[in-house]
């Protein structure tokens, strides 16, 4: 659905009564297309004194394209992104050196810029080095409600000997991709592994690759399953029979498989097992989209209600898990992502149901986390916000309205902000990143 406010402050009227009024002015984020650059304007790299990422990230930047500067200079220049590598803040007091990097040039970012500030997990380390790298996330998260114009910040904490992990996480956070990505904090290297392969093609990364998207008729779960087609793999696409018609649009359009079967059935995950071994010799990234919502307050809610909402937006998934594990169907160096949602964070009127799901999503990520990267596997989960959906159009439109400006970024999100995320933690070269929740929400100014 058309974001109406967004397209009257880009009018002659707009432009001159949102500034004097004060009212919130979404930018037009820049999102990926093929063959334009990553940035729009050099990245400009910087460390505190006994930082152990910057010759690691200098590499890693250069060889996505991007202009690496690690001086800042003296023109007009635009910095397309600012990196600072924090890692050598020992103490509160060296955070000044945040301080001294990002004060005199973040004026001077480009539309759609990227800031970004790698540290050490604080739960990795003890005495000042945990409190200051701590501080980090407050720095960040503030930073990122500072920018303008569609810039982003984001806070990736990197565990001792994850260096060369970070490469995909890099590529990803500083590329158009994560335009509805921002105040988000990512670990790298502390869900188990800490090395990496990258892709033998950035632009083909899953190549090769099954990947199964449930929900995937519409909205997310199509955009969803075009992202990974787009990556390289063959997408195997599974709705309700109910569906049919339009999942099978979905799989012709992407070169894909159509699966109907509905998940909460007690057969389901044995049947998806076997489809997904005889016909595809397993799978290598399982995406949970599926969800549904029934809602009511709490005093209104009915047993279905309940029941349904939990079935198909949790209990069912674990099940999938299960036997995918159990049966060894995922493949070795697989990728399980959940599909949450900001309203298992921050909670939501009427939706104790799906609210409880969604939190639910978290949850097996964190539990889950550990056993899979013994099994050389990750599960990870995007928790997306207001997202222009057939869903989000049926909102009440004051409400509506309300969702789309509650963020740094002031507008929803589209289906394939969370596409692009999930698509990332699909990466092969994103093994070192397991156990995370990131929030595709605009750093939404509730719950995030």
């Amino acid at each position: 659905m058309a974001d109406k406010y967004q397209e009257f402050t880009t009018s002659a009227v707009g432009k001159f009564l949102v500034p004097k009024l004060g009212l919130p002015n979404p930018p037009k984020l820049r999102r990926y297309r093929p063959g334009e650059p990553p940035l729009a304007g050099p990245a400009l790299i910087g460390a505190a004194p006994g930082g152990r990422l910057e010759k690691t990230l200098t590499k890693q930047i250069g060889a996505a394209g991007i202009d690496v500067l690690t001086a800042a200079a003296g023109d007009d220049t635009r910095y397309g992104a600012l990196v600072f590598d924090a890692t050598g803040i020992k103490d509160p007091e060296q955070l000044r050196e945040l301080y001294a990097f990002y004060q005199p040039v973040v004026r001077k970012v480009a539309p759609s810029a990227r800031v970004v500030v790698l540290g050490t997990p604080p739960e990795l380390v003890d005495g000042r080095e945990r409190i200051a790298q701590r501080a980090l996330e407050g720095f960040t998260r503030s930073v990122g409600k500072e920018l303008k114009r569609g810039a982003t910040a984001q806070l990736v904490y990197v565990a001792e000997g994850a260096e060369a992990a970070t490469e995909s996480t890099i590529r990803f956070l500083l590329s158009a991709k994560s335009a509805f990505v921002a105040g988000q904090v990512i670990r790298v290297g502390t869900g188990g592994v800490t090395t990496a392969t990258a892709p033998e093609s950035w632009g083909a990364p899953l190549e090769g690759k099954t990947a199964l998207v449930t929900g995937a008729s519409r909205g997310i779960g199509a955009a969803i399953a075009e992202t990974l087609a787009r990556d390289g793999a063959h997408v195997v696409v599974l709705d309700i029979p109910a569906q049919g018609a339009d999942l099978s649009q979905v799989a012709n359009k992407i070169g894909g498989s159509a699966l109907q079967l509905d998940i909460t059935a007690g057969d389901a995950p044995a049947k998806l097992a076997e489809y997904l071994s005889e016909r595809h010799g397993g799978v290598d990234i399982v995406v949970h989209n599926a969800g549904i919502t029934r809602d009511k307050t709490l005093g209104n809610l009915t047993d279905k209600a309940w029941d349904s909402v939990l079935s198909v937006n949790l209990v069912s998934q674990l099940a999938v898990n299960d036997k995918l594990v159990a049966d060894k169907v995922l493949n070795t160096g697989g990728r399980i992502i959940g599909v949450s949602s900001m309203a298992g964070i921050a909670g939501n009127v009427g939706q104790t149901n799906y609210a409880a799901s969604k939190a639910g999503v978290i949850g097996m990520v964190d539990d889950t986390a550990p056993r899979l990267a013994e099994y050389g596997a990750t599960i990870n989960a995007v928790a997306p916000g207001f997202i222009e959906t057939q869903m989000t159009a049926a909102v009440p439109v004051m409400i509506r309205e309300f969702g789309r400006r509650l963020s740094a970024l002031s507008q929803g999100g589209l289906p394939v902000d969370v596409a692009e995320t999930i698509a990332w933690y699909a990466n092969p070269a994103s093994a070192a990143v397991n156990g995370n929740v990131v929030r595709v929400c605009g750093q939404a100014f509730l719950g995030a």
